[in-house]
């Protein structure tokens, strides 16, 4: 790990130390994600309920810091010099919940892992533990674990992702000890070596770094841009774009599409379908997983079960053994009742009957120690809800002759734009990143004024406008159900309230701790139940899906498709736009228009342009 990143890490643990009162290295626990606030609630003895244990593990946004919550055990089951891993009796546990016990972590080099759970079953906490180095693995396996945006500096962006004086220098050093050894695996680990020496290698270092940003949005000038002049999604996509220069033994990504556009994700998957060492991800894009990854990690009643093939042959291969699982408990269940019935009318009968009886009982005896086939216990499921609207008559918003830009210096955004949408509309909004997708949204939303031209709006009409910094209008020392009362005061009983906000996947605790307690993904539900009790007419969804597991995207799709509504979206997740648009908009060159056909054969074009850039180049 850089030694400025290890220096940040140690200083925060001294300074959170400070505030607890206690030294540096104490283990007084504290909440992932609450920005070191203590927890509402304390567990003990290792035991925790759900709700608990969804709160710790979507805690502690700098997850550095949580490593000091942590226990971690395992022992190393592969060869020390071997560029595969695996690590037995794997336990995580974090304010004493269990996230892992006893279970097997197996990475193989060349391999691409999609790693799935539900939220807050400590998906994010693994990956940390991985980054941090907190279990048995060799030195010789260097990790990048993407967690945070490059920091502001005067360097540019291409000088910041072609910085890898330390990654060379330590890569030279191992290429001169396993010069010095004979084994098989040292000579693998020295061919690898060997070809990330070559990769960073100053004569090619900078086209193949302008080649990664530039499938990541960032322009010739922009490469040239300091980097104190982006914002913090850029400056994520700088760190993505160092991570992928550098090519480390180990990558490890934890929603890594979240920052960008349509054609950065179709980019970044074909980046990764190539990748030669591990890769480890953390993904809401069920489409994007199945482009790039080769086996899926499922963690899941605290242990981690793994299964070949991308996600979608992950999906049929759990439905059948869950549906054999489920056959065998069945006809267990059926033999159990039937010789404990058995048992009942003929134990105190006649003596052969009785001897009969004794069998099954041994029989019975048997089953039971030697382990009875589990019930499936199927994810957790929720129902998101957008409720009725009422009826408003067409038009409901009509655009006329409207040209946009921020400035008068600044060159136009659109240029004399005519169209309407109604209550029947279901429409997504794809294009490069600058296009001015979300800009259109806050068009239509009076959010922004036209330059020229005229936006008419149904005087009736409520707009549900949902987006990347919505959060901030939460107040993070009140809880989800005080935060609902007070916008809502219609509502007047907590019961009713605590109703609707389960609908959205907080229950127990969950309603009543301070909001700042809770994970990235439930701070968002509670948005949701916010948009959608004021009961807009016209739903625009900017990115709805970041921070959202595939379970809640599932459940926003099917309550948009129920909604009686419009609905515009601006979104990465290929997926949610094939479940939910009926036509896809192309926002470009100042202008929209109509692709002909769907998201799927939108993003064939991508992979076609960036194939035929990559030929000229």
């Amino acid at each position: 790990m850089p030694s400025d990143a290890k220096k940040r890490r140690d200083q925060k643990k001294k300074e959170a130390a400070k505030q607890r009162g206690q030294p540096k290295g104490s283990k007084g626990k504290t909440d992932e994600g609450s920005d070191a606030q203590k927890p509402t609630s304390p567990v003990t003895n290792g035991q925790t309920n759900g709700a608990t244990m969804n709160i710790l593990t979507g805690q502690l946004e700098d997850l550095d810091l949580a490593a000091e919550y942590r226990s971690v055990s395992g022992a190393l089951a592969s060869h020390p010099e071997s560029r595969d891993l695996q690590i037995i009796n794997f336990s995580i546990l974090f304010h004493g919940a269990e996230l892992l016990v006893d279970t097997t972590l197996e990475l193989n080099s060349g391999r691409s892992y999609g790693l799935l759970g539900l939220n807050g079953c400590g998906k994010s906490s693994l990956m940390s533990v991985l980054g941090n180095r907190e279990t048995a693995i060799p030195k010789h396996i260097d990790i990048y674990h993407l967690t945070r945006e490059i920091e502001p500096s005067e360097k540019t962006a291409l000088e910041c992702v072609m910085e890898v004086d330390q990654v060379r220098l330590h890569l030279e050093k191992e290429a001169e000890e396993l010069a010095l050894c004979t084994s098989d695996e040292a000579h693998e680990r020295l061919m690898d070596v060997t070809d990330q020496l070559e990769d960073i290698d100053a004569a090619t270092a900078k086209p193949r770094a302008a080649t990664i940003l530039d499938g990541l949005g960032f322009d010739a000038k922009m490469q040239q841009t300091k980097v104190e002049d982006f914002s913090g999604g850029w400056r994520m996509r700088i760190a993505l774009a160092r991570a992928l220069f550098i090519k480390p033994a180990m990558l490890l990504l934890d929603e890594p599409t979240n920052h960008l556009d349509l054609n950065a994700c179709v980019w970044l998957e074909e980046y990764l379908k190539s990748y030669k060492r591990i890769l480890l991800i953390i993904s809401h894009s069920q489409d994007f997983m199945n482009g790039v990854c080769t086996n899926i990690i499922h963690m899941h009643n605290k242990k981690l079960k793994y299964y070949t093939g991308n996600y979608d042959a992950y999906i049929q291969t759990r439905s059948e053994l869950e549906e054999n699982q489920m056959k065998k408990y069945r006809w267990e269940q059926d033999q159990i009742s039937h010789m404990k019935n058995y048992i009942a009318r003929f134990g105190h009968g006649s003596a052969k009957l009785a001897r009969q009886a004794q069998s099954k009982e041994k029989t019975l005896k048997k089953m039971v120690d030697s382990g009875l086939t589990e019930r499936v216990a199927g994810d957790k499921t929720l129902a998101f809800y957008f409720p009725d609207c009422g009826k408003i008559p067409p038009p409901v918003i009509q655009v006329q002759g409207v040209s946009f830009r921020y400035a008068s210096n600044k060159p136009y955004i659109y240029k004399n734009l005519e169209f309407g949408y109604d209550l029947d509309t279901r429409l997504a909004l794809v294009g490069p990143n600058g296009a001015g997708k979300s800009t259109l949204l806050k068009l239509i939303c009076g959010e922004l004024n036209p330059t020229e031209g005229l936006i008419r709006r149904h005087s009736h009409l409520k707009i549900g406008r949902y987006h990347q910094h919505l959060q901030e209008i939460l107040d993070l020392d009140m809880s989800a159900l005080d935060w609902m009362m007070k916008h809502f005061p219609a509502i007047k009983e907590r019961e009713d309230m605590r109703r609707i906000v389960g609908r959205y996947g907080l229950t127990g605790m969950q309603q009543t701790c301070p909001i700042r307690n809770l994970s990235d993904g439930q701070r968002c539900r509670i948005c949701f139940a916010w948009l959608a009790n004021q009961r807009p007419h016209m739903l625009l969804l900017d990115e709805p899906t970041n921070h959202l597991d595939m379970e809640t995207i599932d459940a926003l799709a099917e309550a948009i498709n129920y909604f009686e509504g419009g609905m515009l979206l601006v979104s990465h997740d290929f997926r949610l736009i094939s479940q939910v648009a009926e036509e896809i908009w192309v926002c470009n060159k100042q202008t929209v228009t109509k692709w002909e056909g769907d998201i799927f054969s939108y993003k064939e074009s991508l992979a076609k342009e960036i194939e035929r850039k990559a030929n000229k180049k």
